[in-house]
């Protein structure tokens, strides 16, 4: 296998047979020792993590292909913390996509003068930001995407679709176990011009609350596999 990407929760390797191994880590996003989702650095180890995010990420993708939505899943091993997946060309130098169903978080602090924190967001928003620890992920609007060449508006609506069907799909089965997604963040890319779901659905990249207490990853994948 040869390394070809070193991210902050996980490494990419290259395979022989031409997909990719994803190596989970158990390194969180947060800030001063928090965790917190919409952190773009690393903010804590959290022990084992690595494992319960691969998980999760098994759960929900077998989940989507029950209902149809293809991914770049393909197998996984937990006891390595590994996950096999089909190739797939990121957009730009990477973009995640933040889908909001309440208001917190980095959300607030942009806008806070505005709105409320644990204000419900109606049907749901969805913002992208680029992969950038230099500049903290700056957030890029669609019009934005398209006229800087990383994708085009068709691409755009595609995953903004994907991103509040598969937003809706999560939300539904935590909700089915007495929990509320507040937001969750995705990655997509594209396979011969299809855009896809790829990296993870992990319990360390959504918010999740449970009577009002916020759900820390480990106890969320516990929640969402033990049911």
């Amino acid at each position: 296998m040869e390394k070809i990407y070193t991210g902050k929760t996980k490494d990419v390797y290259s395979l022989e047979n031409g997909n990719v191994m994803l190596k989970f880590k158990d390194d969180c996003t947060g800030k001063d020792g928090v965790f917190d989702p919409g952190e773009n650095t690393v903010g804590l180890t959290i022990d084992g993590i690595g494992k319960e995010n691969l998980k999760t990420s098994i759960y929900y993708f077998e989940l989507l292909k029950k209902a149809g939505i293809k991914t770049h899943y393909v197998s996984a091993d937990i006891d390595n913390a590994t996950m096999e997946v089909l190739p797939g060309k990121v957009f730009g130098h990477g973009l995640e996509v933040i889908c909001r169903l309440v208001a917190t978080g980095s959300f607030i602090r942009r806008y806070g003068e505005y709105i409320e924190d644990g204000t419900v967001l109606e049907g749901g928003y969805v913002e992208c930001t680029f992969k950038n620890d230099e500049k903290g992920d700056p957030l890029v609007t669609s019009e934005g995407l398209a006229a800087l060449g990383v994708m085009t508006p068709e691409m755009f609506e595609s995953m903004k679709e994907q991103t509040l069907k598969i937003t809706k799909i999560v939300a539904d089965d935590l909700k089915s176990i007495g929990l509320d997604l507040w937001d969750i963040k995705f990655e997509f890319g594209y396979n011969n011009d299809e855009v896809i779901l790829i990296d993870e659905i992990a319990s360390g990249n959504m918010r999740v609350y449970k009577d009002g207490v916020i759900v820390n990853p480990v106890d969320l994948t516990k929640l969402i596999l033990e049911r």
